[in-house]
């Protein structure tokens, strides 16, 4: 018969045990300091724990308090997840974003979690796992006008349709970036969602960004589920002689819909682009109320709600993003003046961080921004990018971009 005293210490030893085994409660983000000095770091630092390690630290040394780090960079995932292939291109197996936490959370410096949205592969160099999202599901791809009817039959399966979407990012590059997912999709919603709350669950993230939330241009996307969906949408709106004499044309032509209400399928795609952003935004607040979730948008407020049908100022306004960083690349300072004065014009400049194209000015003029962000009341800046920044070297000086900012923007030695 076992002692009470083994009894005791045996029931010790399991809660302890079990207490070990359980999910351990979620941290408090670090708060934000009252100015951010975020930088937008791009996945090619993160491909081997060195890099990582020397980034986090020469954030540091310059003066930088926030770090956005792409974690989803062409439908992959530069952390362990449920939902997408490990990314190709990482040296060795490791957890980048789990080292990135670590390394930067011992120095006080913020982690937002920096998602690319709809965009999910290259068109140049698609990728080769066969679970990647462009050959396990491309019927949920979005397809260019150009391309709609010829595609419109064609089974997604069939390799040529992947490679004719190649082939048309790689022929228009100047607007086009690769290949996308469809925001009308449902199951494109449903996927995006599970990832962002595998990476809130499972990292002691500071906040969460979204990047290309919204369509890549006008002519995108006449793929056949959205064009459908627009239909169902469209057609309860319409006089029932309307609707039938639609339902005949579409017959021969698949796009009658979209061609003939153009306004109201403009409104369309920007209310897929808002549900999705809201969706997520209420997804993060149930589950960790004080992770911040911003975006990078474009600075161009009419182009971004015209041409990409993302509506960010009605977000900052509906309440669903807590900040938005308006990508104001333009070396003309006057231009990024116009810009993010929009931005606080629509949010209040607590909830916009100024991005900055570093690769696009001299330090001279990423300073001069940087006084016009804080002249207009914005929280913080966000550089584009530490990487350019890292490297980036000016013929009067071995301190590189990233180091002279630090110096003459943030007093760092």
């Amino acid at each position: 018969m076992i002692s009470k005293r083994a009894l005791r210490t045996l029931l010790v030893v399991s809660t302890l045990g079990a207490a070990s085994c359980a999910p351990r409660a979620a941290e408090r983000p670090l708060p934000t300091p009252p100015e951010v000095r975020a930088l937008w770091v791009v996945r090619r630092t993160l491909v081997h724990p060195d890099s990582v390690r020397a980034m986090v630290r020469r954030a540091h040394d310059a003066g930088f308090n926030t770090l956005i780090v792409q974690v989803r960079g062409r439908g992959d995932a530069f952390y362990r997840g449920r939902w997408e292939p490990q990314a190709e291109s990482l040296e060795k197996r490791f957890d980048p974003l789990a080292l990135v936490l670590r390394e930067a959370h011992r120095r006080g410096i913020a982690v937002h979690a920096w998602l690319n949205t709809h965009l999910v592969a290259n068109a140049d160099t698609l990728p080769t796992s066969p679970s990647h999202v462009i050959y396990a599901r491309p019927e949920i791809l979005a397809v260019p006008r150009p391309l709609a009817r010829v595609l419109y039959d064609v089974d997604p399966h069939d390799p040529v349709f992947v490679e004719a979407l190649a082939e048309y990012a790689r022929q228009n590059r100047d607007h086009v970036e690769g290949l996308y997912t469809s925001p009308a999709a449902p199951e494109v919603k449903e996927h995006i969602y599970s990832i962002w709350m595998d990476i809130l669950e499972n990292y002691q993230v500071d906040g969460m960004h979204f990047d290309y939330v919204r369509y890549p241009a006008p002519e995108y996307d006449y793929s056949r589920p959205a064009l459908l969906r627009f239909r169902r949408w469209l057609v309860p709106q319409l006089a029932d002689s309307l609707a039938q004499h639609f339902a005949l044309l579409e017959a021969d032509d698949p796009l009658v819909y979209a061609d003939s209400f153009p306004d109201a399928w403009d409104r369309f795609r920007r209310e897929q682009i808002t549900r999705l952003v809201e969706r997520i935004y209420h997804g993060v607040k149930q589950r960790r109320p004080n992770v911040t979730v911003s975006a990078a948008v474009f600075g161009n407020a009419e182009d971004a709600y015209l041409r990409r049908y993302q509506d960010w100022r009605g977000w900052l306004r509906l309440g669903i993003l807590d900040v938005a960083c308006p990508m104001a690349y333009t070396p003309d300072t006057e231009i990024f003046r116009e810009q993010i004065s929009v931005a606080v014009e629509a949010g209040g400049g607590a909830r916009v961080w100024a991005g900055i194209g570093a690769f696009r000015n001299t330090v001279e003029g990423t300073l001069e921004k940087i006084g016009v962000a804080r002249e207009l009341g914005t929280r913080g800046i966000v550089l584009f990018s530490y990487d350019f920044a890292a490297r980036a070297r000016t013929d009067d000086t071995e301190a590189s971009y990233l180091d002279q900012v630090g110096q003459r923007a943030f007093g760092r030695p």
